[in-house]
């Protein structure tokens, strides 16, 4: 049976965004160093890399998608991937405003959901075809789904680094039982495997 997972990294203060997040910084001050690890030592981290790209399905939400804020849908916003997002499967979109679904090179689709977390996950499993479903962010749609019990193992990829502020994972999802799985690091980052319990 498929499971749900979260892969977020993260600061070593808990923030998956520095402060100040705008459209021109999506990920904040500071915010763009904790994915250092992706770019910088893809070889070291191939795996992680990997498994983050494996599932069948993705949700995300707004923020993750279009960048701060949650008026009406600009005209002409493809999100922030170019034209071949690097999902290449189906992706829906947590949101307030209704969107007709977006179709983009390499198989990902963007689907727009606004009944919430429990209808985005029944959708996103009925697309994912027996494979993994993938919560992708922001914080706020990992801490919905946390607190909901709806994760069945959270990968935490923690950065060297302290942001200081901005939008942190924890706050508020209450107790969450979480058992170690697996812990490797490289230079640029720790990768902490939990199980959810």
């Amino acid at each position: 049976m498929s499971q749900v997972t979260c892969d977020l990294t993260v600061s070593l203060d808990g923030f998956v965004a520095g402060p100040h997040q705008t459209m021109e910084a999506p990920l904040g001050a500071g915010g763009e160093r904790l994915h250092r690890w992706q770019f910088e030592e893809q070889d070291a981290n191939a795996a992680e890399i990997a498994g983050i790209l494996e599932a069948g399905a993705y949700i995300m939400g707004r923020n993750m998608f279009a960048g701060p804020g949650d008026g009406p849908w600009p005209d002409d916003w493809r999100g922030w991937w170019g034209e071949d997002p690097p999902y290449h499967a189906p992706v829906f979109v947590l949101t307030s405003h209704a969107r007709e679904p977006l179709e983009m090179q390499g198989g990902t689709t963007f689907h727009f959901v606004t009944e919430g977390i429990e209808s985005a996950l029944a959708r996103a499993r009925d697309a994912a075809g027996g494979k993994n479903i993938a919560i992708a962010g922001g914080a706020s749609t990992a801490r919905q789904f946390l607190a909901a019990g709806l994760i069945d193992e959270l990968r935490l990829h923690v950065a060297p680094i302290v942001l200081g502020g901005g939008e942190r994972l924890l706050d508020g999802v209450g107790e969450v039982q979480l058992e170690p799985v697996e812990v490797r690091g490289t230079p640029l980052v720790s990768h902490l495997r939990y199980k959810v319990g």
